[in-house]
């Protein structure tokens, strides 16, 4: 794989739905699936499950996405390190999660946006995307 620059990265990572947030849970690494979408050159997860994903804020989190596998398609991978902050306005976390095409339902879950302080891509040579 070859690295690619910061603005494919990003525009790879936008090409999918779901990847996975790495942070810190009781002093110890956890990594979990999220649904993401990029809003300004930030990463905007969601999970509506309650797993302690909110004990993330104020955290250097790592975020990761790939295609690696996917029939068809380019293989490329792209982790985002950056500082995580929790989206607390119930009514920003509602549009968020409109955004991401997921029902609000009763409890709408958790929302963290990751600042992209480092971005790092790779993909197969070739044309990504």
């Amino acid at each position: 794989m070859e690295q690619v620059d910061d603005r494919t990265a990003l525009r790879l990572l936008s090409s999918v739905a779901y990847g996975r947030l790495a942070y810190s849970r009781h002093a110890l690494p956890t990594i979990r699936p999220v649904n993401h979408l990029l809003d300004n050159g930030n990463i905007l997860v969601y999970s509506r499950i309650d797993d302690g994903l909110d004990g993330a804020a104020g955290q250097i989190v790592a975020y990761e996405a790939d295609s690696i596998g996917t029939a068809g398609e380019l293989d490329w991978n792209v982790v985002v390190t950056g500082k995580a902050q929790l989206v607390g306005d119930d009514l920003a976390a509602a549009w968020f999660t409109k955004l991401l095409g997921i029902g609000a339902g009763p409890e709408p879950g958790t929302v963290l946006r990751i600042s992209a302080e480092l971005v790092a891509g790779y993909a197969l040579p070739g044309e990504p995307g």
